[in-house]
């Protein structure tokens, strides 16, 4: 029987709903890289042929860390979902002359590198600069227009992301952007291969969006993300998901699929994320690519990764299009013949809609809420005002123990101070945009006030 090396580190998809369906293709290996949920890792032992803690942090030679473990167990693949460890696996799988996403692996993970590769390729995308000092950003300012956004070139989530509004204002965005990289690193949100990772910035114009120039209904962002992946070297698109609009600065809030596009739309998106995908060398792995939409049919680049999207953008693809992107890239891996979709995948293909919400303390509006409250998921289950024929679930995994202080939003810190993670399936994806749009701003008089706190948050 074959084996797989499971590399587990923060971020991704859940990682039980990860594990479950590598271990229906294949024995599994774990190597934690950070904690395990707990109730993952109560079902680890049972899935699992071997399941080893790593530590937190794992060591400086992480890379060695794995290509000696996959050695051990004698592994034929060796896989992670988790964008914090995707380089190093990356790393391990060419030292050990197996399946990845290959030497050109930190493109999809460095904004710099990232950026440039596209920059050489003509591909559309904010006008930028690399910065790795407030000295650097000073000067890159006065080549740019403001607004402008200071993002980490490491990051995810949406952390260390500030708007800069005027030249006044850029030392405090630096401060405060490496702040929050050097407490995201204490929380376990940060690249584990790269020493130094958070040191590294961009800073980049703010493009205009224009949701209603492609989208029919009311309530979408205006981006988008295409899911796919790279076959040995070829781009194979899967979908496009859409978004509800983003908290500021830029903090995603809800993730739809499919997104509600028409076909000749859908089609000029998934081409530019081929381009983009295409430019950066991948081998094997998964890809999500994100893309600004504008007015008059523009569009932007604004970052892929080698690896498929995260929160529930995986579990929400299998059950509107029945696809374990999960499984089909571990058979990949595994040197076998998975049947990846001929071509995008549209609503037409699909059965119903799902989304999922990242609970926030900030309104629709995205004003914080007046008071603060505790995390009570039945709470939610019990008082969403859904749809007649919606369900909701909340994924536990990536959200707070029942009772714990919902955060106060933290513009700079944003999926970091996220208390939970809700599933809602509906009939269409405008459903779930109306579901969603109604448990954002019901949330605040549905979760129990945190008398503890005072009452303002």
């Amino acid at each position: 029987m074959s084996r797989v090396l499971y590399v587990h580190a923060k971020g991704g998809p859940p990682v039980g709903h990860a594990l479950t369906r590598v271990a229906a293709r294949s024995a599994v290996h774990l190597l934690a890289l950070s904690e395990l949920p707990a109730a993952v890792a109560a079902d680890a032992a049972g899935l699992c042929d071997s399941v080893v803690m790593a530590g937190d942090p794992p060591g400086s030679d992480l890379v060695g860390l794995i290509a000696g473990r996959a050695r051990e167990v004698g592994a034929d693949a060796v896989v992670t979902f988790s964008e914090y460890a995707v380089v190093a696996v990356a790393e391990a799988s060419r030292r050990l002359g197996l399946r990845g996403a290959g030497p050109a692996a930190a493109l999809a993970r460095d904004k710099r590198l990232m950026r440039r590769a596209w920059e050489r390729h003509g591909i559309p995308q904010p006008r930028f600069r690399s910065v790795t000092s407030a000295a650097e950003l000073d000067r890159a300012a006065v080549e740019l227009t403001y607004p402008l956004l200071l993002k980490a070139a490491w990051s995810a989530g949406s952390t260390a992301h500030q708007i800069i509004e005027a030249s006044e204002l850029a030392r405090a965005a630096w401060q405060r952007s490496r702040a929050v990289m050097t407490e995201s690193a204490r929380l376990g949100f940060a690249e584990l291969h790269v020493a130094g990772a958070g040191e590294d910035f961009i800073v980049e114009e703010i493009v205009s969006g224009c949701a209603g120039d492609w989208f029919d209904g009311s309530g979408w962002g205006d981006y988008v993300s295409v899911e796919g992946v790279v076959v040995d070297g070829v781009f194979r698109p899967v979908c496009v998901s859409g978004r509800m609009p983003t908290v500021a600065p830029f903090t995603e809030r809800a993730g739809i699929t499919p997104a509600a596009l028409g076909g000749d739309a859908q089609d000029r998106i998934v081409e530019l994320a081929r381009q983009a995908v295409e430019a950066l060398g991948l081998e094997d792995c998964g890809t999500h690519t994100e893309i600004k939409l504008g007015a008059d049919g523009r569009m932007w680049v604004i970052e892929t990764a080698a690896r498929f999207g995260g929160a529930m953008t995986v579990p929400q693809i299998e059950e509107v299009f029945g696809l374990d992107l999960v499984g089909l890239f571990t058979d990949q891996l595994l040197g076998r013949s998975p049947e990846w979709p001929a071509r995008a995948l549209t609503g037409e293909d699909a059965e119903g809609a799902a989304g999922s919400l990242v609970v926030l303390a900030v309104d629709g509006d995205g004003a914080p809420w007046a008071r603060r409250h505790l995390w009570d998921p039945a709470a939610v289950l019990r008082g969403a005002p859904i749809g007649a024929g919606s369900s909701l679930s909340v994924v536990h995994e990536n959200s707070l123990p029942q009772g714990a202080p919902v955060p106060v939003y933290d513009p700079a810190a944003g999926a970091n101070t996220m208390a939970g993670l809700c599933l809602l399936s509906a009939d269409r994806p405008q459903s779930v945009v109306r579901d969603l749009t109604a448990l954002v701003d019901a949330m605040p008089r549905i979760l129990p006030t945190h008398i503890g706190e005072g009452v303002r948050a």
